[in-house]
């Protein structure tokens, strides 16, 4: 799959990835892509989830786990991780 994408170093991404963030409809306040690593042909984009005083997933958590997938699959088309 390499061969049909860019190569990227993980700082760029992270900036493209936190660009469709924040121009995306459902941006929340907070949600941030701060890690990323390709396992085979996907990247896969971590960040803080946001839980509850109880550590109870709060509707902000299925946000951020939807953003981050919605990442993954535009993103993982297009780049490849060199670094």
């Amino acid at each position: 799959m390499q061969g049909n994408t860019i190569p990227i170093d993980r700082h760029s991404l992270l900036l493209e990835a936190n660009r469709i963030i924040r121009a995306h409809d459902e941006y929340m306040h907070g949600m941030e892509a701060t890690e990323v690593e390709q396992k085979g042909g996907v990247l896969i984009f971590r960040g803080e989830f946001f839980f509850d005083q109880d550590g109870i997933p709060t509707r902000k958590t299925t946000a951020i786990f939807n953003m981050f997938k919605h990442l993954a699959v535009v993103l993982s088309d297009k780049y490849h991780l060199v670094d």
